[in-house]
């Protein structure tokens, strides 16, 4: 019986095989390098903020622990607008690499119920990085107005309803909802006047445009330390160590009352695992500088960097909670 002859299909399959497993295998060496690389150039942090407020000085500060800790630049920019949508989307739509990020705040879990056509799904969109701390917001006049307490502040209002303004750095941000919440809770009749920064809104309060402002407590700190503001209340459930002697918002007859700011960093989503962990870990080097300590101390800034899976769940709980004020307090952009 005559032998059977080999295929002439089998060393073309058997060479397609070989440069296959070529390939994949100098895939996996020229990509664990890459990998382990990182960073290997400058990263970007996106503040959706003008520059001068609370977000940005806390955002640099951070920033220069995080290039020690990563060994390249970390570079700061300011992208205001929109409640911080203007920053975010940048990033939502950036490389998911790891060298874009976004430094979030409490507008990140707002905007959802306050901005029904999103350029992009917040839960989606993003890869959590970490938590980097709270801190209340600061109910503050400039020192020359005539209100010396939150009663005498409620009683104004009530006198003349529609009159008073109140400054924030932006629809949704925390200033905005925490003027929110104080209009429904001391049920008075206050207008809100947005601005594309922090330092924007203090500088028209300061300049007597605007009557009141719930800034961030990092934002209001050196205004109040020079004398030129006069703190009357903080927006959280307890005091906080950085303003001595001001009582909270409950305390001062505001039943109820109690909301935070908070700082987040995000990537885009979509980045490497191993790379997020990198950033973890140089976030948690960073805020254990000493610089970066005495002024989040300073500020009221109670810092605790979490694991990602953590600032996502603190996120989730602040959209939930933060979409029941909006609703049930009819609360527009408008």
């Amino acid at each position: 019986m005559p032998r059977s002859l080999p295929s002439p299909r089998l060393p073309a399959l058997r060479r397609r095989q070989f440069h296959g497993l070529a390939a994949a295998a100098l895939f996996a060496l020229s990509a664990a390098p890459a990998l382990a690389a990182f960073p290997d150039k400058p990263l970007r942090i996106v503040v959706p903020f003008a520059p001068g407020g609370g977000t940005d000085a806390i955002t640099r500060s951070l920033a220069i622990g995080m290039a020690q800790a990563l060994g390249q630049p970390v570079i700061v920019d300011n992208k205001p607008g929109a409640g911080t949508i203007i920053g975010s989307d940048t990033v939502a739509k950036s490389a998911p690499d790891g060298y874009t990020l976004v430094m979030a705040t409490f507008a990140h879990a707002v905007n959802p119920a306050l901005q029904p056509k999103l350029p992009y799904d917040t839960d989606k969109a993003f890869a959590p990085v970490a938590l980097v701390g709270v801190s209340p917001n600061v109910l503050v006049v400039r020192a020359d107005q005539p209100y010396k307490s939150v009663a005498e502040l409620v009683a104004a209002a009530k006198a003349k309803p529609g009159k008073l303004t109140f400054a924030s750095q932006g629809n949704g941000t925390s200033a905005h909802l925490a003027g929110e919440l104080f209009k429904s809770l001391a049920k008075v009749d206050i207008t809100h006047v947005p601005y594309r920064g922090a330092g924007p809104a203090m500088t028209d309060l300061l300049g007597g445009q605007v009557d009141m402002m719930f800034a961030t407590a990092a934002a209001a700190r050196p205004f109040v330390s020079a004398g030129k503001m006069r703190a009357l209340a903080v927006t959280t459930a307890q005091r906080s160590p950085a303003y001595a002697g001001v009582p909270t918002l409950a305390e001062a007859g505001v039943a109820g009352y109690a909301a935070e700011s908070w700082y987040g960093l995000y990537a885009a989503a979509g980045t490497p695992r191993d790379v997020i962990a990198r950033l973890n870990e140089a976030v948690r080097q960073a805020a254990k500088a000493e610089a970066f300590v005495k002024q989040t101390q300073s500020e009221g800034l109670a810092v605790d960097v979490s694991a990602p899976e953590a600032l996502e769940r603190y996120v989730r709980a602040e959209e939930v909670r933060w979409r029941k004020v909006v609703k049930d307090g009819n609360i527009t952009t408008d």
